[in-house]
């Protein structure tokens, strides 16, 4: 006969047995106890940076005449700064592929380099051989309208 004694009955066991099947194991509780603390953490620094812009936010609100510009400054002084260090360090990337190139080294997009140059190269040919042919029709077409040019 079973035991049909309150603590022992097919409901809680099941209950019981669901939550030692999710219970993490030991490979997981590091990563349990990991994410715990970053989420008291984050709550932490949530609670922290809404009561201290709270408070600050007379002073800020009495200075703020003072941070428009100064921020302003800020940001134009940083921005000229960091667009100065960009062209640098393309000039000096550009300037490398130019040496490399050069020197027959054969850098990254090269082949297009000379694709493009032969293709100038033909262009500049063929417009200089109609300028020579037509420059002389044009010359002929002149004697015949004034025979004493």
């Amino acid at each position: 006969m079973p035991d049909r004694s309150p603590t022992h009955s097919p409901t809680a066991t099941t209950f019981l047995q669901r939550i030692q099947a999710h219970a993490p194991n030991s490979a997981q509780l590091p990563l349990f106890v990991t994410a715990s603390i970053l989420l008291i953490l984050t709550g932490v620094t949530v609670t922290v940076a809404s009561l201290g812009f709270i408070l600050l936010m007379p002073l800020i609100l009495i200075s703020s005449p003072i941070w428009f510009p100064v921020g302003t400054v800020v940001l134009v002084v940083l921005g000229g700064f960091f667009s100065a260090c960009g062209f640098g360090v393309l000039s000096a990337a550009g300037l490398c592929w130019l040496y490399r190139y050069l020197r027959g080294m054969r850098p990254p997009g090269s082949d297009r380099v000379d694709y493009a140059r032969s293709r100038i190269y033909d262009t500049a040919s063929h417009v200089k051989d109609y300028a020579i042919e037509y420059g002389g029709y044009l010359q002929s077409r002149v004697k015949e309208a004034a025979p004493g040019a």
